[in-house]
């Protein structure tokens, strides 16, 4: 048999997961009628305001728009919890102006969300990159009072998303990274789970699909997380980093030349806004936890400094989505829906793996809590500021 159509799926992204794809479609599907639904929402933000090599002025103009526009757009909406929608900002350590997280923390501070760490590098070493990830946690922890602590012992922890795609030097050409034993660099230097996947349509898109898992660092081997131990299947590996990917389906509703189905990768941006239908999408890519399948983790990915994305994620589209959130949750006492940011969302990982039969609201600290929150408690549901 001809191999040209394996051959130009693996050229076009796809030689990595369709095998996996196509060979477990049990593992996919809506939830079933008459049981109830939790949708844990997550958006995780490459938020990049030196997009472009942008002079300060647009880095400023950036940033004083998410300051200000989110809290007067969306301060009006909440969640089943009664929590305003919360953002993730995955902000880059060689990109730090103190200046820009000020504001981003002020936004943070009155609810609405947290920042986490972003990295781009290239021809990288192990020794350079714990110096650089550890020195950017401790810069945000104690200038800015953001990232996590471990709930029993204090220490710091922090959220991840690679740089183009490329953890654990999974690029076919060691581009941007150069770390073939990254997953370990970050698992010491206490980084509590990583958000870089789905990476699709980048070479380094993953097997593993649709999945929280743990994977295992292999020293000298790169891409050691394309397999893992799925969470909530029994005790994770002592040398696990907890991965949590974005759904990663085929969009049969949107077809190139009425044949070939679109992928959906859930990435929000100018050309890609949120909606009802893809809602339905990413439930039916079923990220979860065996141990709770009332629960439906959704990540999703956009670059929110980005004027291109703006319109869409501080703008008609979002406000449109929140609204339909509501409309199903008042239509369907089986449908609940949760903002939560990516800590709250690895929280609530470890609750499903533990066991945790009560509310997602009342696990979102389960264990770790979030340094800017007073007394060592969550983020209070808040109102918008007025203007």
């Amino acid at each position: 048999m001809s191999m040209w159509p394996f051959t130009i799926a693996a050229r076009r992204g796809f030689g990595s997961w369709l095998p996996n794809y196509l060979l477990t479609p049990g593992r996919r599907g809506a939830p079933r009628p008459n049981r109830p639904v939790h949708l844990l929402l997550c958006i995780a933000d490459h938020y990049e305001p030196k997009l472009g090599n942008a002079p300060p002025r647009q880095q400023q103009e950036r940033v004083r728009r998410w300051r200000e526009d989110y809290p007067r757009l969306f301060g009006r909406f909440s969640d089943s919890d009664g929590r305003p929608p919360r953002h993730s900002f995955f902000y880059p350590a060689e990109e730090y102006e103190r200046e820009h997280l000020n504001a981003i923390t002020e936004l943070c501070r009155a609810g609405f969300g947290e920042v986490e760490i972003h990295l781009h590098h290239d021809n990288d070493t192990p020794d350079k990159l714990r110096r650089t990830l550890t020195g950017f946690r401790d810069l945000l922890i104690t200038r800015h009072r953001q990232l996590a602590r471990h709930r029993v012992t204090g220490e710091p922890a922090y959220g991840f998303i690679h740089g183009n795609w490329a953890l654990d030097n999974s690029h076919a050409d060691s581009r941007w990274c150069g770390v073939s034993n990254e997953l370990n660099v970050l698992r010491e230097t206490r980084c509590y789970a990583d958000f870089t996947l789905p990476a699709f349509p980048s070479p380094c898109q993953t097997r593993t699909i649709n999945s929280i898992y743990y994977a295992v660092g292999r020293p000298g081997c790169a891409k050691s997380h394309d397999t893992g131990t799925p969470a909530g299947t029994g005790r994770p590996p002592a040398r696990g980093l907890l991965m949590i990917q974005g759904p990663l389906v085929f969009d049969w509703g949107r077809r190139k030349s009425g044949l070939v189905p679109r992928v959906e990768n859930g990435c929000l941006q100018g050309n890609q806004a949120p909606s009802a239908r893809r809602l339905d999408l990413w439930l039916k890519a079923r990220v979860q936890v065996p141990t709770r399948p009332d629960w439906f983790f959704v990540k999703l990915h956009t670059h929110g400094a980005n004027e291109q994305n703006m319109p869409v994620l501080l703008g008609e589209p979002m406000m449109r989505f929140h609204e339909a959130l509501a409309e199903r949750a008042a239509r369907d006492p089986n449908f609940h829906f949760h903002y939560v940011t990516a800590r709250e969302m690895a929280n609530l990982v470890k609750a499903a793996e533990a066991g945790w039969s009560g509310s997602a609201e009342a696990a979102r600290d389960f264990e770790w809590l979030w340094h800017g929150a007073p007394d060592g408690k969550t983020t209070a549901r808040v109102a918008a500021p007025a203007g």
